[in-house]
C-alpha cells in the first residue's frame, strides 16, 4: 500500500465560517474563477466529485458533474488559527497549529530596528530595501535596479507569517542570498516566523525582471511529529516533491525532489507512482496555483492552469498500483478575484480515489488532520488527531 498526495496550492472551494475574522468572508477561489470563467474543461475532477464536494461548501456554486462520481469527495475546515501554507500542510499531516505565528505590522518601516540591524550586522550588508508589506514581483519592478546598483537585498512582508528576502541571482549572488537567509532565519526566530523565504530574480532592468525557480524556503520544524516523520520511523519512503521538504523543514523526508513548477512537479508526481516502494508517501505540492496565479490574482491563469492539472490526471492513474491511495486536496484558499493579494480562509477539497477506494461523499470535515488520518488507517499507522473517512 502506498499514499501519494497532491497539494493544489491555495485551491480553496469557498469561504470557512470564521473567514469573516480574516476578512475573507464571501472569498471562493473555485467559485470565482467558474464565475468570472463561465466554464472550466476540468472532466477529471468533476468525475472524482470537484463540484458536489464544491457546492456543499458553498451552495452558490453549481454542483457540477461528469457522469458517475468515482471518488471519495468532500472538504475540510481548518482548526489552525492561519490562513498560510505551513499552518495548512502541517495540519493535513496530523499537527493542526493552535499557537499563533507572529506576523509583521503593516507599517513602513515593517521590522523592528533591532530585527534589521541584526541582520545588517550579522550578514555583513550595506542595508536593506523594503521594509514593507509587499506583492513579490511588484517591489522587486520597483527596487530591482536600485538593488543591483547598492548590494543592499530587498527585505518585505505579506499577511503570513514570513520574511522575505529578493535579490538577483547573479548581481548579488544565489549562494549569497541563501546565507543571508539563513542569518535572517536564526534572528526572526525569537518573532516566531513561520517562514524566511528566498525570492531570486534575473533581468537587468525594470520590465525584464522575474522571479526564478531557485527560491528557497527556511521554515521553523513542526513542533511534534507528523504522519511524515512516523512514516519514516516505521522504515517507509517518504518523498518529498518541490517545496514539501522546506515546508516541513526537512523532518520526515527521507527524498528530495526539486521540481520548479506545476509540470515538473506533475512529472515528479507520475515517477513517484512508478517507483515507490510499498509504504512510500509520496507528498507533492502544485506551487503555481498560489504564486504565479493566486497572489497576482490572474484568474485566466489560475483557470488554464487547474485545466491543465485536469488534462494529466489520467496519466496518473494509469501507474497506480491496486492497494494505492490518491489525495487531491489543497492548503489554504487564494481567491484571485479577491481584494489584494493575500490567502483566503476558505475550505479545501477532499477528493481522494485508487483502484480500490469506494466512491461516495465524506462530507464537510471538521479539521484537515481528517486526511492524514485517513492516509495513517491506509498504511497501518496512528496519529493522535483526526477521523479517517475510509
Amino acid at each position: 500500500m502506498r499514499a501519494l498526495i497532491a497539494v493544489l496550492d491555495s485551491f480553496g472551494i469557498g469561504a470557512t465560517p470564521d473567514a469573516d475574522r480574516f476578512g475573507d468572508a464571501g472569498a471562493n477561489t473555485f467559485g470565482h474563477i467558474l464565475e468570472a470563467r463561465g466554464s472550466l474543461k476540468i472532466p477529471n475532477l468533476l468525475s472524482l466529485g470537484l463540484g458536489a464536494a464544491a457546492h456543499e461548501a458553498d451552495p452558490r456554486v453549481p454542483a457540477l458533474r461528469n457522469g458517475e462520481i468515482t471518488g471519495r469527495y468532500g472538504s475540510a475546515r481548518e482548526l489552525s488559527r492561519g490562513k498560510d501554507t505551513p499552518s495548512g500542510h502541517w495540519e493535513m499531516m496530523g499537527l493542526p497549529v493552535e499557537i499563533d505565528w507572529g506576523y509583521f505590522p503593516r507599517t513602513v518601516p515593517a521590522f523592528p530596528a533591532a530585527l534589521t540591524n541584526a541582520l545588517i550586522a550579522r550578514a555583513n550588508l550595506p542595508g536593506i530595501l523594503g521594509d514593507c508589506h509587499a506583492s513579490g514581483t511588484e517591489i522587486v519592478e520597483r527596487l530591482g535596479a536600485e538593488h543591483i546598483r547598492s548590494g543592499k537585498p530587498i527585505c518585505y512582508t505579506s499577511a503570513d507569517s514570513v520574511f522575505q528576502i529578493a535579490a538577483h541571482e547573479t548581481h548579488f549572488g544565489l549562494e549569497r542570498l541563501y546565507e543571508v537567509c539563513h542569518v535572517a532565519r536564526r534572528l526572526v526566530d525569537k518573532y516566531r516566523i513561520g517562514r524566511v523565504i528566498a525570492r531570486p530574480f534575473v533581468g537587468e532592468r525594470p520590465g525584464e525582471f522575474r522571479r526564478t525557480g531557485n527560491r528557497h524556503d527556511y521554515a521553523t520544524p513542526p513542533h511534534r511529529p507528523t504522519l511524515l516523520d512516523v512514516n519514516k520511523a516505521r522504515g517507509g519512503e517518504v518523498t518529498g516533491i518541490g517545496k514539501i521538504p522546506d515546508i516541513f523543514a526537512h523532518s520526515g523526508i527521507t527524498r528530495e525532489v526539486a521540481a520548479g513548477g506545476n509540470a515538473q512537479v506533475f512529472d515528479a508526481l507520475i515517477d513517484g507512482a512508478k517507483t515507490a516502494p510499498q509504504g512510500a508517501i509520496v507528498f507533492a505540492n502544485f506551487v503555481d496555483f498560489d504564486t504565479l496565479y493566486g497572489h497576482r490574482r490572474d484568474v485566466a491563469g489560475y483557470a488554464a492552469a487547474l485545466e491543465a492539472f485536469d488534462a494529466r490526471i489520467p496519466e496518473l492513474a494509469e501507474v497506480l498500483q491496486p492497494d494505492d491511495l490518491v489525495v487531491f486536496s489543497a492548503d489554504h484558499g487564494c481567491d484571485p478575484t479577491w481584494e489584494g493579494t493575500d490567502h483566503t480562509r476558505e475550505h479545501i477539497p477532499i477528493l481522494a480515489f485508487g483502484p480500490k477506494i469506494a466512491p461516495g461523499p465524506v462530507g464537510v470535515r471538521a479539521t484537515f488532520a481528517d486526511i492524514g488520518q485517513s492516509i495513517a488507517k491506509h498504511l497501518g499507522l496512528q496519529m493522535p488527531v483526526g477521523t479517517s473517512f475510509l
